[in-house]
């Protein structure tokens, strides 16, 4: 026996819409505010607007469509629309990586603003538990697991390394190469310009600058000195915090 429609599935008040939006703007807004304040590329209007946005498409696709929802060739399904805001989230946490140029960052806010989409799409399909919680948990690994990262684990792994190099030089490869040697990873790197300088040779140079998580630490002196020996590399140091 088929079972019988209940318009009532497909329908909406307008409290509990706005309480669904309210919501969004509240919990993307929390998570926006710790990136805003760490001065990353999307911050608390950008997390705002994600999450409020995820959140909308839900309740559209959900809402938005009954009046032909007893058409007989119709069929409701509410995860299209929302599995599109998914795999297009991905362009926008993109632009957030590629923003910092040649350095290697932003991938913890890319990962936020995935993860606020997600938040949006639980709370328009009225799912508010689990965003409210996906919120604390999110909260508590960008606020208190950064912390705890950067005392016991980054201070002990990471170090900075400043390479200046020939600027017709194409030996990025081989610092990548040997870097890997020594089980060394670069974590961020950018190449700044030295205003037009050259070195007693007559030669423009670049520097690189790298932060880079050292895996065996005992062989890090030894990876240095490999790196003082490719071609086009004139000069090499180091140090635990910054250069």
């Amino acid at each position: 026996m088929p079972l019988a429609f209940d318009p009532k599935v497909w329908q909406i008040d307008y409290l509990e819409l706005t309480i669904r939006l309210i919501l969004a703007l509240i919990l993307g807004g929390l998570i926006g505010l710790e990136r805003e304040f760490g001065g990353h590329p999307a911050g608390l209007r950008t997390h705002i607007l994600v999450c409020l946005g995820a959140a909308v498409i839900v309740l559209l696709s959900m809402y938005g469509f009954s009046q032909f929802a007893q058409e007989p060739n119709v069929r409701m399904d509410p995860s299209r629309l929302a599995a599109q805001v998914i795999s297009g989230i991905g362009f926008l946490g993109a632009g957030t990586i590629m923003r910092t140029g040649l350095g290697i960052s932003g991938l913890t806010t890319a990962a936020s603003l995935w993860v606020v989409a997600s938040i949006g799409l639980a709370i328009g399909a009225g799912f508010y538990y689990g965003a409210i919680l996906t919120t604390v948990l999110v909260l508590i690994s960008l606020l208190f697991l950064n912390k705890l990262e950067k005392t016991f684990v980054k201070a002990k792994l990471h170090r900075h390394i400043l390479l200046k190099i020939q600027e017709d030089s194409s030996n990025l490869n081989h610092i990548v190469t040997k870097l890997n040697k020594y089980s060394i990873q670069i974590h961020k790197l950018t190449i700044e310009n030295n205003d037009g300088l050259q070195s007693p040779n007559n030669c423009s140079y670049l520097f690189m600058r790298m932060r880079v998580v050292v895996r065996k630490p005992g062989r890090f002196e030894e990876a240095l000195i490999a790196l003082s020996t490719i071609d086009g590399v004139l000069g090499v140091e180091t140090g635990g915090d910054s250069l």
